[in-house]
């Protein structure tokens, strides 16, 4: 029997409910009035914070003004309840593999997997080829880790440092780190937002990162032969100094190509169509296992054991799966790479989804999401339309909102019904709102992503806004995609 992914329900079985009584712009307060209180919340009040909690609850108040507009439209409670109940039911399957994600992670990162992808990429940097090489390296990762902030948080840094030594613009390193980083992030399963915009869409997390390739690989590829051209037309001086970092790590870690084999177990599995949920917990198992063979005295240490006794594997592999874990190295610049928050790092996003669904839930039972799907489908009448529809919601939501995450959430809920009725598939969706929502945070200077990066590389975004290729490129690529109907599925009945 072929194994299946995890949909509690198709996204064609969803209801979506319509109200006769509701005009446009009712059904458009309450988006509204959500936006404007991000927006506040954000800009404002919390900045970078704004994803601990406050956000969440902004999305319950913006609920709230669905539900008072429902009222004045004759809708009851317990229909906006029910409906609220169907959308957290068709998010199981993703809250399951998001805490699964940050199992993986914790164990990967103990076991020396994670360290020993860093430790190998590090070592590919060339003078001559530095900006092609700082995006694969921030690649590498970043897809190691699912973090863009977390990898140019660290490494990031280091590049910065090493790019100013050989007399590159900051603004050029700076847009090769995020180029990379954000590679990674889009195409990583533990990026939060890989996990995102799947879960708002309606598909699972394999077949959303297969899908994204097609346009995600062209986009870097362009990005790498554009930044190799730059590199071989400035004047570099110097050599890069990476051998304290390495040293950091091998003095850490015991570091071995052998460790590659879990990783390759895994993208064997996915690549066999193994269903997420299996992968990641072989994945996450293996990860322990190689964690007790190659690194006893990292699982030791984190039990708060001296020696590796059965008790004290099984807490330092389980601690690692489940809760905050860090290993220290003797670079300060490095120690932050070198956490994790296990499964309990995943409930931010999942607190985030959650309320999404409260949100969305009550828009759809006071039939506001049937009624704005239809006006979209009326100024959309083309597949392309109905893309670059898209596309600028995602681009309006990171300048207004001010959140990555919300310029996922809201389009992705509100093109939903739009793409069915069109008659394409739920990764077309998904694939958009990542190629527009996820990238192009980091190019807005208030948005949380923006403030964050150019606050850590200590470069504006106006000096890395043209240097972000990968970032700027790829919203381009996607309506490239749909003006030429290359790689758009249809939705199977």
């Amino acid at each position: 029997m072929e194994s299946q992914d995890i949909k509690p329900r198709q996204p064609q079985d969803e209801h979506i409910v319509s109200n006769k009584e509701l005009n446009i712009w009712e059904a458009l307060i309450p988006v509204f009035a959500l936006v404007v209180m991000l927006f506040y919340n954000v800009f404002f009040v919390y900045g970078d914070d704004a994803l601990s909690g406050s956000n969440q609850f902004i999305l319950l108040l913006g609920a709230a003004v669905a539900a008072i507009v429902g009222f004045f439209n004759n809708v009851s409670f317990d229909q906006m309840v029910e409906e609220v109940a169907e959308n957290v039911k068709s998010t199981s399957g993703a809250i399951i593999i998001l805490l699964m994600v940050g199992a993986l992670a914790g164990t990967w990162l103990i076991s020396g997997i994670i360290p020993t992808m860093i430790y190998y990429g590090l070592q590919i940097l060339n003078p001559t080829i530095f900006l092609a090489a700082s995006v694969v390296i921030c690649a590498i990762i970043s897809i190691a880790t699912g973090s863009s902030w977390t990898t140019s948080a660290t490494v990031g840094i280091a590049l910065i440092g090493i790019g100013e030594t050989l007399g590159i613009s900051l603004g050029m390193t700076a847009g090769a780190v995020l180029s990379g980083a954000y590679f990674g992030d889009k195409m990583s399963p533990l990026s939060d937002t890989t996990n995102l915009a799947p879960a708002m869409a309606g598909t699972d997390l394999f077949t959303h990162i297969r899908y994204m390739a097609f346009t995600t690989v062209p986009t870097i590829t362009v990005a790498l032969f554009v930044f190799i051209i730059i590199g071989l037309n400035i004047d570099t001086t110097g050599t890069p100094d990476i051998s304290d970092k390495l040293a950091a790590i091998d003095g850490a870690f015991t570091i071995s190509p052998w460790l590659f084999l879990v990783p390759a177990a895994v993208i064997f599995l996915i690549v066999k169509k193994t269903s997420p949920l299996i992968a990641l917990l072989i994945g996450t198992l293996l990860g322990g296992v190689a964690a007790i063979i190659a690194q006893p005295d990292i699982v030791a240490n984190i039990a708060g054991s001296d020696s590796l006794t059965f008790k004290a594997a099984y807490r330092g592999v389980m601690d690692a799966i489940t809760v905050d874990v860090a290993v220290e190295t003797s670079s300060a610049e490095l120690n932050d790479l070198f956490s994790s928050g296990g499964m309990s790092g995943m409930l931010g996003t999942i607190w985030l989804i959650v309320c999404a669904m409260v949100f969305g839930g009550i828009m759809d039972a006071i039939g506001a999401l049937s009624r704005i799907s239809k006006a979209l489908l009326s100024l959309a009448s083309s597949t392309f339309g109905l893309f670059a529809s898209t596309v600028a919601s995602c681009l309006a939501l990171n300048v207004t909102a001010s959140d990555q995450y919300l310029a996922l959430v809201v389009p992705g809920k509100m093109f939903k019904k739009a793409y069915e009725d069109k008659g394409l598939a739920p990764e077309n969706l998904s694939r958009t709102l990542e190629d527009s929502g996820t990238v192009t945070s980091v190019l807005v200077p208030w948005n949380t992503c923006g403030a964050y990066q150019s606050g850590v590389l200590g470069v504006s975004v106006a000096d890395y806004f043209f240097y972000a290729i990968f970032n700027w490129l790829s919203p381009f690529m996607t309506l490239l995609f749909a003006a030429f109907s290359i790689k758009i599925k249809q939705l199977t009945r």
